[in-house]
């Protein structure tokens, strides 16, 4: 088994006010040759955003997006037709493919919002663009890892054109998880959002990550109550 540590304290970050940026990889303003990619994870952006304020209507191609706020909600619309509210506990995907337009707002005019904006390589380039979102408020239980993408395109299921999936769960101290990588060869990246973890005896505090690869499973032991998020990816 293969490991890259990526703590909180080497991310990049961005302040202009009303959005609070920190990218785990090099993106915008933030370059960093070292953290160009994860396999066929792109970007990892962890925002705060100012009640009122957000992205205006812009593009993207080519990518396949994933969106999971953590606290508050967005408004979403594109060109597609879709419009609404993503809030916390919901999933948004979307692949932009030929070329899409959205914009992504606080839903709120007072209350910041947290959220994750995740991009990953597709596995076909020029597809139809599509998108699609689901709540998994009710599917959370404590000590259990909820999967939330996965390349299993029946209806009901968010998926991607890449051979992804990606899990949440929250763990009490002392309930270690044996994960097992879902598509043979991929990797796995492991996003501390809360708590403390430990994997092959690198500890993991808050916004830590680790990327997992050259392997078919791995344990995270908690040592206290942790919640992470796993994106299980194919190392491109």
């Amino acid at each position: 088994m293969k490991t890259i540590f990526y703590p909180e304290n080497e991310r990049g970050k961005n302040n202009i006010g009303w959005l609070k940026a920190n990218f785990s990889f090099s993106f915008g303003p933030y370059y960093n040759p070292d953290k160009i990619h994860f396999g066929a994870l792109r970007v990892l952006n962890d925002d705060i955003i100012a009640g009122g304020k957000g992205f205006g209507s812009h593009p993207h191609d080519n990518m396949e997006i994933v969106t999971i706020p953590l606290e508050g909600g967005l408004e979403h619309q594109d060109n597609m037709g879709n419009k609404g509210v993503i809030n916390a506990g919901d999933v948004q995907v979307m692949s932009a493919g030929t070329g899409v337009y959205h914009s992504e707002y606080n839903a709120s005019a007072t209350d910041t919002a947290k959220t994750l904006q995740i991009w990953l390589f597709p596995k076909e380039r020029n597809v139809t663009p599509r998108y699609d979102q689901k709540s998994f408020t009710n599917d959370f239980k404590l000590n259990d890892l909820t999967t939330l993408v996965s390349p299993d395109r029946s209806e009901g299921n968010l998926w991607l054109h890449q051979d992804a999936t990606f899990s949440m769960g929250t763990f009490e101290a002392g309930q270690p998880l044996n994960y097992d990588i879902k598509t043979a060869g991929n990797g796995a990246y492991i996003f501390v959002l809360d708590g403390k973890a430990k994997i092959n005896s690198t500890v993991l505090n808050k916004r830590d990550a680790i990327g997992v690869y050259d392997t078919s499973s791995f344990t995270i032991e908690t040592e206290e109550l942790t919640r992470f998020l796993i994106i299980d990816v194919p190392m491109i």
